[in-house]
């Protein structure tokens, strides 16, 4: 029988104590509990960030893990809330000039921008871009919506799908610093759905595809070329109100509502959806930030104020089995 010894060239380590920062694929025996453990890539894995100050749902978010934005959303009515977070915590920004929540968003935090959404009475086409300090208007979408999904910049931005008020919306638009244009058709018109990637590369998934207020979630997943959306993966839950961040090779979904509150995260490689670790708070209508392997998410129903850090690989110690 090969020993450990005879395939590492060493022997596993005996100590009354797990090693305080153990290397990667370090293993030892803890003979105080009488178990083989390793040190180990365990995939990506969810960790508490700093709260937000304004706990709020429907909101839109944009920028990265370590500068994140999250803007509008409602607490008891619309918000025009701006906050910056840095990693650790989250500061002030500049209020937005339209308070509204089931709005979309896309960009940097120094270079955000958002649109759509309602303001408790009307759908909205406006549009405002965010500068890292104030937000300023941009050109308004063709078509008013809510629930609509955004990827891209603020010089290339994308918006699709939504509300109209009445039925589910299959337009997209683009964006181009200035003005709106029209873009291709997405193929499963729906609602409360989620987006990430670029104008020319972007993804779109989960929402709810079915007419009028009926929650007919949808698994579907559609990739854009910045011009015509194509059939991609199925995710492996449905979902809607969920949150994404990453890009159409390497995307990131999670949370959301199918029949129930679930912090469900889903990877996307291109191809095809993978579970992953779930968030610690379950949540829907959250804000989302960030790519695959260092996404944000912040606040969402409840009008919880958490903020989690997802973060892949993530290594710790393990029991080592046979199994």
């Amino acid at each position: 029988m090969t020993t450990f010894k005879e395939i590492r060239g060493t022997t596993i380590e005996s100590v009354s104590s797990d090693p305080s920062n153990p290397e990667t694929g370090q293993i030892w025996y803890n003979n105080t509990i009488g178990v083989l453990k390793g040190y180990q890539n365990i995939g990506g894995a969810w960790a508490s960030g700093g709260n937000i100050s304004t706990g709020r749902l429907a909101l839109g978010g944009c920028g990265t893990q370590t500068a994140g934005l999250g803007f509008g959303g409602y607490t008891t009515t619309s918000s025009n809330a701006t906050e910056e977070y840095d990693g650790t915590s989250w500061g002030p920004g500049g209020n937005m000039a339209t308070a509204r929540y089931y709005l979309a968003g896309c960009g940097t935090q120094t270079a955000g921008l958002a649109f759509g959404g309602f303001n408790g009475t009307s759908n909205l086409s406006a549009t405002e871009e965010y500068n890292g300090s104030t937000w300023g208007p941009g050109g308004s979408l063709s078509t008013a919506r809510r629930y609509l999904a955004g990827a891209g910049t603020q010089t290339a931005g994308l918006a699709f799908s939504g509300w109209d008020g009445s039925s589910n919306l299959n337009s997209t638009e683009e964006y181009d610093g200035s003005t709106w244009g029209p873009g291709g058709n997405i193929g499963t018109a729906r609602r409360s759905l989620s987006g990430s990637g670029t104008q020319t590369a972007g993804l779109a998934f989960g929402g709810n595809s079915g007419p009028g207020a009926s929650p007919s979630n949808t698994t579907a997943t559609e990739e854009y070329d910045g011009s015509t959306w194509t059939a991609g993966g199925n995710m492996n839950t449905a979902r809607r109100a969920l949150a994404g961040a990453g890009t159409q090779t390497a995307g990131l979904a999670f949370g959301g509502f199918s029949t129930t509150t679930v912090g469900n995260t889903e990877s996307y490689n291109g191809t095809s959806w993978t579970n992953s670790t779930s968030l610690t708070t379950a949540r829907y209508s959250l804000g989302g930030a960030g790519i695959q392997t260092s996404a944000l998410a912040f606040s969402g129903s409840g009008n919880s104020t958490a903020t989690e850090e997802y973060t892949d690989p993530t290594f710790a110690t393990r029991k080592i089995t046979t199994s």
